[in-house]
């Protein structure tokens, strides 16, 4: 009988996940403005343990308050955040999924009223967002030593791994674009030099087997913004310190045209992996059993994400399963439904 990649085990460093299939990070907007974890989200991202991904990403969790998306999104920045996502962690293992959080810092295109917004550069997102005030160096070191705390804290949570979350025009992805990192200094002649920074010091933080995620926006939809080719450059520098690339696209500027077709995001992920010869991770309307298998029987991703479909169905793995042909245990609970 031929495998069935999709759930096929995965090892990366330390750690085995039970199959190739991943949640990713969706914002759920849902906790107060302390940031700190909620009843929502441990409902959440169990439910999908229980529907079997290998692995889950938790949403964008900020490393300070003004590094939110928005005033109820999760944070890290806190120890007293420490002990919620810790008792998540311990639900979320406890059915056999690995769990990570994306670590995250939302610069210019925090929405948060009453806040000074940062970036590298003083262009906003749009007419809709403040002006942020550009970083000068040594703030800029403060932002990247509360990365390495907000990482010290989810290790103390005892999560699996790390995703570092440099994607969808938030701030690191703001110093990687030409379109929004203007600086004459350092950071702007090695757009790479923040990123570098932040793996850095994450890497003072974590246990030597513990893998370390990136998520990029390898495609910028826009005219002098960066292409994969461009990302695969940048991520030469720093790729030493990666595990794993999360190949997403687009977020940097809000007028980028998207076409968006299942698989949209495929092309990308193959470039990274085969240019930078790292694992790669792909997402992007790839909720079709045969269009996940065939991305892995391709080669041209190691994991595949899933970000709205697992909105929809929290149980997918099953359902892909039974599609595919593959017999995977299910919950002991739900096996009476199994057929």
């Amino acid at each position: 009988m031929k495998k069935i990649r999709l759930f096929e085990p995965y090892s990366l460093k330390g750690v085995d996940f039970k199959n190739r299939v991943a949640m990713a990070p969706m914002c759920q907007y849902s906790a107060e403005n302390d940031g700190i974890l909620q009843d929502w989200h441990r409902v959440h991202y169990t439910s999908r343990a229980i529907g079997q991904v290998g692995m889950i990403i938790t949403e964008a969790t900020a490393v300070e308050p003004r590094g939110r998306i928005s005033g109820h999104d999760l944070g890290i920045w806190d120890d007293a955040m420490i002990a919620p996502f810790s008792d998540l962690v311990r639900q979320v293992q406890s059915h056999g999924c690995k769990i990570g959080i994306q670590i995250s810092h939302a610069g210019r295109k925090a929405a948060l009223p009453g806040e000074t917004i940062v970036a590298p550069s003083s262009i906003p997102f749009s007419d809709q967002f403040p002006v942020p005030v550009e970083l000068i160096e040594s703030e800029i070191r403060i932002i990247v030593s509360a990365f390495g705390n907000g990482v010290r804290r989810a290790v103390e949570a005892g999560v699996d791994f790390i995703e570092i979350h440099g994607a969808h025009g938030y701030l690191i992805n703001q110093f990687l674009s030409p379109l929004t990192n203007k600086r004459v200094d350092a950071y702007g002649e090695d757009r790479s030099l923040f990123l570098k920074q932040v793996l850095e010091e994450v890497h003072k933080h974590i246990p030597k087997e513990m893998p370390v995620f990136l998520r990029v926006s390898a495609e910028d939809y826009v005219e002098g913004g960066i292409h994969p080719e461009e990302i695969c450059r940048l991520l030469e520098s720093v790729k030493k310190l990666i595990d794993l690339v999360h190949v997403s696209s687009g977020g940097v500027v809000e007028n980028a045209v998207i076409k968006f077709f299942p698989g949209y995001q495929v092309a990308f992920a193959e470039t990274i992996k085969k240019q930078l010869q790292l694992p790669v991770m792909a997402v992007g309307m790839l909720e079709s059993p045969e269009l996940a298998e065939k991305t892995l029987n391709n080669e041209e991703a190691d994991l595949i994400a899933l970000g709205r479909e697992l909105l929809r169905n929290p149980y997918w793995p099953l359902q892909a399963a039974k599609t595919l042909g593959e017999d995977i245990k299910w919950p002991e609970a739900y096996q009476r439904a199994k057929t």
